[in-house]
């Protein structure tokens, strides 16, 4: 049978390893003990002495497993054998979820300042949640838009001017409809085979919402003796922005900028105040036809002449009108009212203005015609008052009349008085109509006037169809980013009940750590990260109970609409039961999330040398205030939470680095994370692509970890950090993230060669007079070559 033959060296550093020794074993020395574990010696080179042991371990899988949870398999039994902790299930209970797939792992062994042994298992794995979000917001912004259009087309006839605003705001969804359908199309066939978008694919339109190099990257730490492991847990992805479209034109803060002298032009109407407008006209809709058909009903009872069916029919006409009345004494009618007529004279004025040169006696008219009575809306509900009341008092005199002549004369001539009856209550019915009618007309055109312009105030305010897509992809991105780290945060700390109470009472903080530069194309992308991560303080979690444990009824959901978005988390019942009340009871968790970025690449060195950093000290200056505000929230309702009191120190030092002009600071980078661990919240790293910036970051994070919590040995510091790093560029390669042959995929390894420049670019830029010399003496070689 086969023979393997294992070999172990000891690495000192980058270029130097030191052989320790070998053994040798075939399949059968494997299988034949009843163990599943065999203990092998370690030999010299020659054979003779013995130097140590390994173990080895045979694991078996099952034939109906999936191709892609064997790894996972691989890794948690190896986990097994070296000591598996009691939060290990929890972990693996996001796995049993299909949250984690393709999953990669490695386990490390470094030296502590005691001379003892740290455990440190490193698992980076793909989720379906780069898919599955993305369709679910896409199916959620189809029906939003579509429900747009509806919602317009129903408003019926309207002025010239606002049928020209309902023809924009149409075309406007319809654009959207049709992008965002093929997109959803796309998706849908794309991810029966794959839940991952490399970085070569991340300018492809169908992929224009799924993120980047999405994966969460988690590393457990065991001590030596420790009974159980610590857990240390990152996300990582591209920077959230619409490569599709580009950064010609800047990105997302920019380009909103610019639609903001738009804005202001349109008569805005909030959304509330539309749902208002909506709710007001069903009501009306509703109350009319009812009044009608019981002034009818009234008539009738007076051709009768029947007292017992004449009073129930008048005192519930009564009851109708009034709540007619009231639904039309809605503040919000008389200034849509005035509104409405103001903005109706403007263009008109602006019609003729355009036509020709109005005279002075056209003017006078259209002055008085402009200056609508603020009362004249006051008078038509008053008078659907007043005429209910004359036809109550006519009621209450006939009834009494009609028993002082029971009384006086049972002999009087009926039809007489039946005729009497309906001559003096048919004209008291037909104001009432009329009033009626023509209060109902002004609402309906107010309320039409409200839904209209808040519609074309909502796509005005969004920018142009291009800015829209951009802005939804953004929001895609992060979102799927965030949605994966807080599901994950939420396993590892489901018996955590000072969590789940932070989460109910001060909502969860998530990070985003970007290393972005603010120099040409990566100025762009951070302003589409900037917009898309403020959007990620409309979106809500909420915890509940799965339907079932089957994978596809276990995946987060979405619901609600663009602007207030809940994503819904549904956890096995066994599970559910066990968390606290408020948490079963659907309380909604908020989401503070906050945006820090320092370039560390060489672009950031001409950004600050002869560029500009502006963007990126307002957004950490923004993040920095928005941090302190969570923490101090999270102080005054939890003060008891451990590390809650020692925040002080940090966020001071965080708003001094944060002021200090530096070129490079990453020490924000640094303390903005210690706060965000410090108060258990979910970070995310990126870069331009999650590759070479974002693997560096993060396994500096974890070797700074390991050497401040968990006493790793100084002098094996930098060995642990170039194996991760190693570590890093095969994952790379087996994941997809970027071709063997990338470039980029050695950046951390080692450095590039130099380019052969005639003065190399790092030595001009020491001085502008050399940079000036420079081109002044290529100028004259390229005269010199012309002639």
């Amino acid at each position: 049978m086969g023979s393997f033959n294992p070999v172990v060296h000891d690495e000192e550093d980058e270029e130097k390893s030191n052989f320790l020794g070998f053994t040798s074993f075939n399949i059968r020395d494997l299988l034949r003990p009843k163990e599943p574990q065999v203990s092998l010696n370690l030999r010299t080179m020659d054979g003779v002495n013995e130097v140590g042991e390994v173990m080895v371990s045979r694991l078996q899988i099952e034939e109906e497993t999936p191709p892609d949870h064997k790894c996972l398999a691989l890794c948690d039994s190896l986990h097994t054998s070296i000591h598996d902790k009691e939060n290990s299930p929890m972990m693996r209970a996001g796995e049993k979820q299909s949250l984690c797939s393709c999953n990669v792992c490695k386990v490390y062994r470094f030296q502590t300042e005691d001379q003892r042994w740290l455990l440190v298992r490193e698992q980076m794995s793909e989720t379906p949640l780069s898919f599955s979000l993305p369709k679910q917001l896409l199916s959620l912004l189809l029906r939003s838009h579509t429900s747009r259009v509806q919602e317009v087309m129903e408003l019926g006839d309207l002025s010239p001017h606002l049928d020209r605003l309902r023809y924009d705001v149409i075309c406007h969804c319809n654009h959207l409809i049709g992008c965002y359908q093929e997109t959803l199309a796309d998706l849908d066939n794309i991810s029966a085979s794959s839940s991952f978008k490399s970085s070569c694919s991340k300018s492809d339109r169908q992929l224009q919402f799924v993120p980047t190099n999405l994966h969460a990257q988690r590393m457990e730490v065991t001590e030596p003796d420790s009974t159980g492991g610590v857990w240390y847990e990152v996300i990582t992805f591209g920077a959230p922005a619409d490569h599709h479209q580009g950064f010609k034109h800047g990105g997302l803060k920019k380009l909103l900028s610019k639609h903001t002298h738009l804005r202001d032009s349109v008569v805005s109407y909030s959304q509330e105040e539309s749902s208002r407008a909506r709710e007001l006209l069903a009501n009306v809709a509703q109350l009319q036809p009812l009044v009608f058909g019981l002034a009818e009903e009234l008539l009738s009872a007076s051709l009768e002449q029947n007292i017992s069916r004449l009073q129930p029919v008048l005192h519930s006409l009564t009851q109708q009108t009034k709540q007619f009345v009231h639904a039309l004494k809605d503040e919000l009618v008389k200034s849509a009212l005035i509104a409405s007529h103001d903005h109706s004279n403007l263009c008109e004025n602006s019609t003729a203005n355009q036509e020709g040169a109005l005279t002075p006696g056209q003017q006078d008219t259209w002055q008085q015609e402009a200056d609508y009575d603020e009362e004249e809306w006051d008078r038509a509900w008053a008078n659907v008052g007043m005429s209910l009341n004359c036809i109550i008092a006519m009621g209450d005199r006939l009834l009494g009349k009609e028993e002082v002549t029971s009384s006086e004369n049972q002999e009087s001539d009926h039809s007489q008085n039946t005729a009497s009856w309906q001559e003096q209550l048919l004209p008291l019915v037909v104001t009432l109509r009329d009033c009626v009618r023509e209060a109902e007309l002004k609402a309906r055109v107010a309320m039409t006037f409200v839904m209209m312009q808040a519609a074309a105030a909502m796509t005005v305010s969004e920018g142009t169809t291009n800015i829209v897509q951009r802005r939804h992809a953004a929001f895609s991105q992060a979102l799927s980013a965030l949605v994966c780290g807080f599901v994950l945060r939420l396993f590892s700390a489901l018996q955590d009940q000072d969590f789940l109470q932070q989460l109910i009472s001060a909502g969860l903080l998530v990070q985003f750590e970007a290393l972005l530069s603010t120099y040409g194309e990566e100025v762009g992308m951070l302003e589409d990260m900037e917009v898309c991560v403020s959007d990620l303080s409309r979106v809500t979690f909420t915890i509940i109970e799965a339907k079932s444990e089957e994978p596809e009824d276990l995946l987060p959901t979405l619901r609600g609409e663009w602007v207030s978005l809940v994503v819904e988390v549904p956890l096995p019942p066994e599970t559910f039961r066990s968390l606290p009340q408020e948490v079963r009871d659907g309380r909604l968790i908020r989401v503070h999330p906050v945006l820090f970025n320092i370039g560390i690449n060489q672009q950031q060195s001409l950004a600050e040398r002869f560029g500009d950093s502006s963007l990126q000290e307002r957004v950490n200056q923004q993040s920095c205030e928005r941090l302190r505000v969570y923490c101090n929230t999270l102080r005054d309702t939890l003060p008891v939470t451990a590390g809650v009191q020692s925040l002080s120190d940090l966020l001071s030092s965080l708003e001094r680095c944060v002021e200090t002009k530096k070129r490079k600071n990453v020490e924000v980078l640094w303390i903005a994370a210690a706060v965000c661990r410090s108060v258990r919240g979910v970070r995310l790293t990126s870069c331009k692509s999650a590759k070479d910036r974002t693997a560096m970051s993060v396994t500096l994070e974890q070797c700074v970890l390991l050497r401040e919590r968990h006493t790793l040995c100084n002098t094996h510091f930098s060995t642990a950090l170039h194996c991760m790093r190693r570590s890093r560029v095969f994952w790379g390669q087996t994941l997809g993230c970027f071709p063997p042959s990338d470039p980029g995929s050695q950046a951390c390894m080692a450095p590039k060669p130099p380019r052969r420049h005639l003065y190399p670019v790092a030595f001009l830029l020491v001085s502008s007079h050399l940079l000036v010399l420079w081109l002044i003496f290529s100028l004259v070689l390229m005269l010199n070559k012309s002639q």
